[in-house]
């Protein structure tokens, strides 16, 4: 259809500025789609996780949360290596009684809350490794992406950021 002046209706600006418009909002969707899925959250007080036989209380402001396979050969020197001021809490897939160390806290947990833990992080490596900061009581955010375990020298920048 033409209109007077020889000027379609549907001229070549309003077809632009239709399609910049449509992708604004689907990138802005997808922003803070990614943005809020991005970081998790983990409640102690929903999730029991023990400590030999003592269920595990939160008391720090921060850690590093490591999951790990107590049957794969060199973690515990990975774990041992990491030397941080943050307290490490160690998250055993096979849930083996471990005794803590100065820094690390020796986690277990049941089959159910476990497989939460894998889910909710989207756990794909073994050893795994990110850091949580409390938000309030026994709620903990995830503060890092979570990163397998190979490279200690990513690690410690990252800390640095933090």
């Amino acid at each position: 259809m033409a209109r007077k002046g020889g000027k379609s209706l549907f001229s070549l600006s309003t077809l632009l500025a239709s399609f910049f418009g449509a992708a604004m909002i689907a990138a802005a969707f997808a922003y803070f789609n990614y943005k809020f899925s991005e970081y998790k959250f983990i409640n102690f007080k929903e999730w029991s996780f023990y400590e030999k036989s003592d269920v595990f209380t939160p008391k720090e402001d921060k850690y590093i949360v490591v999951f790990y396979s107590s049957r794969e050969h060199g973690t515990m020197d990975k774990l041992a290596n990491i030397n941080l001021n943050l307290p490490i809490l160690a998250i055993d897939y096979y849930n083996k009684v471990r005794k803590n160390s100065e820094h690390t806290i020796y986690l277990r947990s049941g089959t159910n809350t476990s497989l939460k833990f894998i889910q909710r992080f989207n756990i794909y490596d073994s050893p795994s490794i990110f850091f949580i900061k409390k938000q309030k009581d026994f709620l903990y955010k995830q503060d890092s992406m979570i990163r397998k375990l190979d490279n200690l020298d990513k690690l410690y920048k990252e800390v640095k950021k933090l």
